[in-house]
């Protein structure tokens, strides 16, 4: 219990650590596993790759979750065509690439060589996107990345299971309609679950505020056990349906994402220390050259291919393709994928982990600090200047038949300067309190809003969703929002307060009748 806890505290460590340094966390987190197996400091001897496996399927549904729940579907959907292709078609590529360079450059075979080629294929949101925290990309690039890092798990995993089975490797035809027909089965049941999750969360409260997070987390979970079971890919149905959930406005939302984020940190923490503790160290020297030559082919060949070829139909400047490219992260994943030819017992399976361990920390080491390097080199950066978004949590009052929803104003918002009156909250909906550095008052409809406010907003059951939309419409619009054709309601977009076209045409029609001066009049304000 002691060693665990230790464990634990040099983790958090490693986290601070790396946020600080820009290097991905998994670094660090293999390297605490290292140090605890052979050849480490405490020489703990583990080498139980079906046990590695499952948990690392364990906590590759909980990342996938986590994932999922913090992806905005408003950035996502118009970059899902081109996530789609870079999952399917992109993939194809690499692994063509890939597995050729393993199999003419190193000599491996070509089971294995296919092996390694479908393994490293896959990227990891998590480990972009820890490196880019100080280097915030446009949406419609981290749209794409995010979209790509949660789809191409799923044909991933087909084609490695599929080339780790033993006997003869399909025909590539065959292929394609088994990962055509796994991924439409659990695509459909994470959609089919993500709603129903998400309609009965909305409409039944439970008793505590603190089961709202386990529930999310319950739901997803059960998606991908639902897309198993169905012999579909249960990794995107977990995505898909906890997607679903995170964009569904759903009641406590922040500590329901506060939770999910720590459950998916603590899921990486054990993933990668017990990667750490499988691989033994001194047999990773006769393996590290054939790793930097398969990973040199990866980065500089078949991934940059796979993003050009993919995203050829699509209209993106070829610094942004050239970002995405170096943005072709390696993490947990690959080296999960590579126990399950260790598991079946595929001849050379070890030296196929050796190989994806060692490419998967020395590529990670060159593109993860230099990642926010290129994004400014190539000006590739998102507007400062861009409001942030709004963050709300709704609790529901069940007897009531109301909620409260508490509203954080970020400090871009354009809700700061804008008076209570001004939000011209919906009939059934009041702000009742503000809290300002530490102190709390009732507002009156004079009152101005700062950066940094958090107002306790009461609305009545059927006007919540409109309360909430008109609050995200001030936040992103200003006093303005509605006025001038800007803003939503319940999800749909409303119409002006103003006829502006209406207006001008009277203007015009007045301005005719004035001091010889077509279209204007002498002072009619």
């Amino acid at each position: 219990m002691l060693a665990c806890s230790l464990v634990l505290l040099v983790a958090v460590a490693a986290v601070r650590i790396s946020s600080r340094s820009g290097l991905p966390s998994l670094l660090l987190y293999l390297g605490i596993g290292i140090v605890l197996g052979q050849d480490g400091l405490f020489d703990v001897k583990f080498d139980n790759a079906e046990l590695t496996q499952v948990i690392g399927y364990a906590a590759l549904v909980v990342i996938l979750a986590e994932g999922g729940l913090g992806t905005k579907w408003k950035e996502v959907r118009p970059a899902l065509p081109a996530a789609a292709l870079l999952s399917t078609v992109g993939v194809g590529v690499s692994v063509g690439v890939t597995a050729s360079a393993a199999h003419y450059l190193v000599g491996l075979e070509w089971r294995q060589a296919l092996i390694i080629g479908a393994v490293v294929s896959s990227t990891d949101a998590a480990a972009v996107f820890s490196v880019l925290r100080k280097v915030p990309l446009p949406s419609r690039i981290t749209g794409v990345l995010e979209a790509e890092s949660g789809f191409n798990d799923a044909p991933v995993v087909i084609l490695v299971v599929a080339f780790s089975a033993v006997g003869p490797v399909e025909h590539w035809y065959v292929l394609i309609g088994e990962i055509a027909l796994e991924l439409a089965i659990g695509a459909a049941i994470g959609l089919a679950v993500g709603w129903l999750g998400s309609f009965g969360l909305r409409h039944v409260a439970l008793p505590a505020s603190g089961l709202y997070p386990i529930a999310v987390m319950a739901i997803a979970v059960s998606a991908y056990a639902a897309g198993a079971m169905a012999h579909g890919s249960g990794f995107l149905a977990v995505y898909l349906a906890a997607m679903i959930l995170g964009n569904s406005k759903l009641p406590h939302w922040p500590a329901t994402r506060g939770f999910a984020d720590g459950l998916g940190w603590l899921a990486q923490i054990g993933m990668f220390v017990l990667l750490g503790l499988l691989v033994t160290p001194h047999d990773l020297i006769d393996d590290f050259w054939p790793a930097v030559v398969v990973g040199l082919v990866l980065t500089a060949v078949a991934r940059p291919l796979s993003v050009f070829i993919s995203l050829a139909p699509f209209r993106l400047p070829r610094r942004e393709k050239a970002l995405m490219s170096w943005a072709g992260l390696r993490g947990a994943v690959p080296i999960i994928l590579a126990t399950i030819p260790m598991v079946s017992g595929i001849e050379g399976s070890t030296r196929v982990f050796n190989i994806v361990f060692v490419l998967v920390i020395v590529y990670t080491l060159i593109q993860g600090p230099t990642l926010p390097w290129l994004a400014r080199a190539l000006r590739i950066g998102d507007d400062p200047s861009e409001a942030s978004d709004l963050g709300i949590e709704s609790a529901p009052l069940e007897r009531l038949r109301g909620h409260l929803l508490s509203v954080a104003i970020p400090g871009k918002s354009k809700m700061h300067g804008v008076e209570v009156g001004e939000l011209r909250l919906p009939s059934g909906a009041a702000v009742t309190l503000v809290v300002r550095d530490g102190t709390s008052f009732v507002p009156a409809p004079s009152t101005v809003l700062r950066r940094g406010d958090e107002l306790l907003v009461v609305a009545t059951d059927p006007v919540r969703d409109a309360a909430e939309a008109r609050l995200r419409a001030v936040a992103e619009g200003g006093k303005l929002a509605g006025w001038l054709g800007t803003g939503t309601q319940g999800g749909k977009d409303i119409a002006p307060l103003v006829d502006v076209p209406h207006v001008m045409k009277l203007a015009k029609k007045l301005g005719k009748g004035g001091e010889g001066r077509p279209g204007g009049t002498k002072a009619h304000h």
